[in-house]
């Protein structure tokens, strides 16, 4: 295990270079003069210059990819183009609020999709069964934005159950009174294209040969669901939660547009709208770090739940 693991990490440096330069091409190559931007319509050759001379964009390409790839080692990618402040400062301030929304929402869309797909996959083929498919389908057709729309005139306007922004500094306030309609709405928008997958995972097992000797040994329906079928199915639902465990560090960026919630996903859109090179950066070399440690932390994930799995 220690071996396989100190193996892994080692090859993430090989993937790690071929990440940032790759960033370092398309930023540097297709992005565009960042001088220009910053600079404004009004200006001239001299503020130009100045403004590049202050980015260093006016070194060489080496120099340049030299300094990208020590601001990584580092996790110092200086200060903002638009705000002059610190990235490491922006990330810090901004990932507890994405976290405060996001992580809840993970835990809580997992064990409510898994718990439906093994209670649909039980009365698979029933009425029941083709109702759900058939909302899942009508959930997946309607827009991100109808709902937050639609919930947000029904739970805040009219009823006043929720507050449609705002953000404060206790961790237990901002859980509770703010995050709870962003958490309601994403869980609403993710449970429908969850449980499909996951019923088609659960359905995959059902029909293999340990089932059926199950249950010729006369074991009840529900353990063998809860788990037998689940344990097995556990391996693809690894997969799925762990690909999308990076977008974390993204956050879901119109809930957080929406509910003026000052995390990651708010952040990178104003990055993107101002150009705020450097903040960008940050956060792409971030999500390739997070998604390679995410698919070591699979593996082992995989071993634990069957061990039957050999890491090689």
């Amino acid at each position: 295990m220690a071996a396989y693991i100190i193996r892994r990490l080692w090859q993430m440096i090989p993937t790690m270079l071929g990440v940032i330069l790759l960033v370092f091409l398309l930023f540097n190559w297709v992005g565009g003069d960042p001088a220009y931007v910053l600079a404004g319509k009004i200006s001239n050759q001299e503020q130009i210059d100045n403004i590049r001379r202050q980015l260093g964009v006016d070194q060489p390409y080496w120099v340049q990819l030299w300094i990208f790839v020590k601001q990584v080692v580092t996790a110092d990618f200086g200060a903002s183009w638009s705000t002059n402040e610190r990235v490491s400062s922006i990330l810090a301030t901004r990932l507890g609020p994405s976290l405060t929304v996001l992580v809840p929402l993970l835990v809580i869309e997992t064990v409510v999709a898994i718990g439906l797909a093994l209670a649909v996959a039980y009365v698979r083929g029933s009425l029941t069964d083709r109702a759900v498919m058939i909302a899942c389908t009508v959930g997946l057709s309607v827009s991100i934005l109808v709902y937050i729309i639609v919930f947000q005139y029904v739970f805040a306007y009219k009823l006043g159950w929720f507050p449609v922004q705002g953000w404060g500094n206790s961790f237990w306030e901002n859980l509770l009174k703010y995050s709870t309609l962003p958490i309601l709405i994403a869980l609403v928008v993710s449970i429908a294209p969850n449980l499909r997958l996951y019923r088609t995972f659960v359905l995959d097992e059902i029909n293999q040969d340990y089932v059926r000797t199950a249950r010729a040994k006369g074991v009840s329906e529900n353990r063998i669901m809860w788990v037998h079928v689940l344990r097995n199915a556990s391996i693809p639902i690894i997969t799925h939660l762990m690909a999308a465990l990076p977008g974390l560090l993204l956050g879901a960026f119109l809930i957080e547009r929406f509910f003026s919630i000052p995390g990651i996903g708010r952040e990178v859109l104003l990055g993107v709208e101002r150009s705020d090179f450097p903040v960008i950066k940050a956060m792409t070399v971030y999500v390739a770090f997070a998604t390679i440690l995410s698919n070591l932390l699979a593996d082992l994930m995989y071993k634990a739940v069957d061990p039957r799995v050999q890491l090689k």
